[in-house]
């Protein structure tokens, strides 16, 4: 298992900082799966951008520090995500956890923590990159649709995939219906490629993912 090294030399779990915009469900199975074992890390911080969230009182409930960046008070990204990265960096995380941070982040930003940094999509990629997703898939007729975990680059829901899951789309189907299905596999999958990550298990080498056994 990959420990991280504090300054003072101590060993502790895995630390990640989770980034969060609102209800924080992903969040909630990552707190669950540690309290329970299953995942050997520790969520040093949760980074919020809106003060309403309820991912908030999710973090605080488990004795999580909690920060809120307020997008509004920032007159560019740049200058958001600058302040972003100063709050990340202060924790020193082995990875960052996208979990429904709904913000389009600078190249700047990305390319910094570029291999550090994950997100997860509610599509099979490259289908469906952005919003409204089950929609798209329904009004589609697909099949199939399912998640993403990736690697987050400059392009939108364009890094490196590391892990899907598929759901059978069904007759009857509804947005709601349909991503319900999708958000139980969710929680299923980000703990598990955490997991490997804090093994030590996954790497990206010229941008291709390589799992080891």
């Amino acid at each position: 298992m990959k420990k991280h090294t504090s300054e003072l030399g101590a060993q502790t779990p895995f630390p990640i900082v989770v980034l969060v915009s609102g209800s924080g469900s992903n969040l909630q199975t990552l707190i669950d799966a540690i309290a329970k074992g299953t995942l050997s890390a520790r969520i040093a911080a949760v980074i919020c951008n809106k003060a309403d969230a309820y991912a908030l009182q999710r973090a605080q409930e488990a004795n999580i520090p909690t920060e809120i960046i307020a997008h509004a008070d920032y007159e560019t990204r740049d200058a958001f995500d600058a302040e972003l990265t100063r709050r990340i960096e202060k924790y020193q995380p082995e990875l960052i956890v996208l979990a429904g941070f709904m913000r389009i982040l600078t190249a700047d930003f990305v390319n910094h923590f570029y291999g550090k940094m994950i997100n997860i999509h509610p599509s099979l990629l490259p289908k469906y990159r952005g919003l409204h997703t089950h929609k798209r898939a329904l009004d589609a007729g697909d099949s199939e649709h399912g998640l993403s975990i990736h690697y987050v680059s400059a392009e939108l829901d364009g890094g490196p995939i590391i892990f899907q899951q598929s759901v059978p789309v069904l007759a009857d189907d509804t947005e709601k219906s349909l991503a319900q299905r999708v958000l139980v596999q969710e929680h299923l999958a980000y703990p598990q490629v955490i997991e490997w990550f804090a093994q030590g298990r996954l790497q990206l080498v010229d941008n291709q993912v390589i799992l080891s056994e």
